[in-house]
């Protein structure tokens, strides 16, 4: 997602020159993927009793990866198809496409955004019983900073959370209560382009000395991390359909970006193994919601042939060769595999 940063087809165009011709002609760059991670159609239909310590199911609903979009679908069909699902990972449970006010050359216009939303969905057995967990060890900072340590983390004063500060960001609130109140870990986060990026981004801004917004080098986010309270968990029972009652959840959402997305959760759902209270049944899902315009730039690109191959879509979802490393840069679903496979690991050691 860190590739498909404000003017794409400068930034591409620039970065497509700095790449040697077999790379322009849409090699993919492979991602390293854990052997231990098992892709499979559906997390539920995959029996609890063949689910072995050490393996992780995963699904981020792609029948066909090569085809740019899939695996993305729209918010509002979101609601529709998977309602448990989008309840669960939208910000709040009543969270709507953003609808605000935006200023062009002096005219002030009201602008709806449609959303496009990719989920990935994971499950794996802890040989511990789930009373043994302690969940709260997981909601701080320093767990958050193990994860991805290439996304530098720091503690974020609630007062300077952008929804609540920044008037423009107003449709960014919550409802119910503010963002970062007491009993979450409020957090600011940073990731810096990797590859040939901070290059294409410099010459960019170069190239446009005149404009009022230059491109970030960088993807900033906010969050809040925190243990789910008995009253949020009962529910999601039936999101996991696993016939054991939820003894705990941890989620961390990301409810304010720089550019590209919207918003963005993880969330970790703890049951005890039917039939085996020794083990703990772990489900975890990862939702990012990308703004739908950065996808709809398809003719762009088709007016330079060496960019026929680079859609927004196809770097979002890991297939362009400017794909790189194994954090945001390599695409959504690497990065939603190895953060996965990092949560089962620190479980896993303590």
């Amino acid at each position: 997602m860190s590739m498909l940063l404000p003017a794409p087809l400068r930034l591409a165009a620039l970065l497509a020159l700095t790449l040697p011709v077999h790379a322009q002609e849409g090699m993919k760059q492979q991602p390293a993927t854990p052997e231990r991670i098992k892709d499979v159609p559906s997390i539920e239909a995959v029996g609890l009793a063949g689910l072995k310590p050490g393996t992780i199911l995963f699904t981020d609903h792609r029948d066909e990866p090569a085809k740019p979009e899939n695996g993305l679908v729209p918010y509002l069909d979101w609601g529709r198809v998977r309602p448990a699902e989008r309840a669960a990972l939208a910000p709040y449970p009543t969270y709507a496409e953003p609808d605000y006010m935006q200023t062009l050359n002096g005219v002030t216009k009201r602008r709806h955004e449609t959303l496009k939303v990719y989920v990935a969905q994971g499950r794996f057995v802890v040989p511990k019983p789930a009373e043994s967990i302690d969940l709260a060890s997981y909601a701080t900072l320093g767990f958050v900073a193990k994860m991805d340590p290439v996304i530098k983390h720091k503690t974020l004063n609630p007062a300077d959370v952008t929804p609540t500060k920044d008037p423009a960001a107003a449709f960014a609130k919550r409802p119910d209560r503010p963002w970062c109140d007491a009993g979450t870990t409020c957090i600011e986060s940073r990731y810096d382009l990797e590859g040939k990026l901070p290059l294409g981004v410099k010459l960019a801004n170069k190239l446009e000395d005149g404009a009022s917004k230059k491109i970030a080098e960088f993807v900033s986010f906010q969050s809040e991390l925190r243990t789910l309270p008995p009253a949020e968990t009962a529910a999601l029972a039936a999101l996991t359909k696993i016939d054991a009652p939820v003894t705990g959840g941890l989620e961390q959402t990301i409810f304010w970006v720089n550019q590209i997305l919207r918003f963005g959760k993880f969330l970790a759902v703890f049951q005890p193994m039917p039939g085996d209270p020794g083990k703990t049944v772990v489900t975890t899902y990862m939702a990012l919601a990308i703004k739908a315009d950065v996808l709809d730039r398809k003719q762009e690109y088709a007016r330079v042939p060496v960019l026929r191959n680079l859609l927004p879509a196809q770097v979002l979802m890991g297939n362009s060769s400017f794909n790189t490393g194994t954090s945001i840069s390599a695409g959504l679903p690497t990065y939603a595999r190895n953060r996965m496979a990092a949560f089962a690991d620190a479980l896993a050691k303590n």
